[in-house]
């Protein structure tokens, strides 16, 4: 099975706050991410657009749930 598609059967499985988690999780990975390119310690930048997809991702299926997460 293609990765992307078991990340979104997996984030489609999770409750709201675990995804919350998620989605702070990796917006400070990505932060982390943006540092170490600047600094030119990143070996492969191509890292950063699949970190920014992976939010997206994530933000996408909580919009899509009927219950608000705030």
């Amino acid at each position: 099975m293609d990765k992307t598609l078991t990340f979104k059967k997996e984030i489609r499985e999770l409750p709201v706050p675990d995804l919350l988690k998620r989605v702070e999780d990796a917006r400070n990975e990505l932060y982390e991410m943006r540092v170490k390119s600047k600094t030119g310690q990143m070996e492969k930048s191509a890292d950063i657009r699949k970190k920014k997809k992976e939010i997206a991702r994530i933000l996408t299926e909580l919009r899509s749930r009927p219950e608000k997460a705030k």
